[in-house]
């Protein structure tokens, strides 16, 4: 029987992929929010396809903020955007 692959919602574009095919961004307990390249780190977590514009598109209309129950100040979105285009663990 074939493993079923988790499927979830891009906060940018609205459409459900497979999990390994998005970045994670999460809010960790403490409150910070972060790019999740592992999908490991603890916390609440929101799904966005790894192109800045689906970021771009998920942060005006405040899904992001949304999913993540929290206000996400500017300078941590220029860090997520600048992480997402590097590739690196923001």
């Amino acid at each position: 029987m074939p493993k079923k692959i988790p499927m979830r919602q891009c906060l940018g574009c609205r459409e459900m992929k497979p999990k390994p095919e998005l970045l994670r961004v999460v809010r960790s307990p403490e409150g910070e929010v972060s790019l999740d390249t592992r999908g490991k780190k603890p916390g609440r977590g929101a799904y966005v396809c790894p192109n800045a514009d689906c970021l771009r598109r998920a942060v005006k209309s405040r899904a992001l903020s949304r999913a993540l129950e929290t206000q996400i100040p500017d300078e941590v979105m220029e860090r997520l955007a600048a992480a997402l285009e590097a590739g690196q663990d923001g």
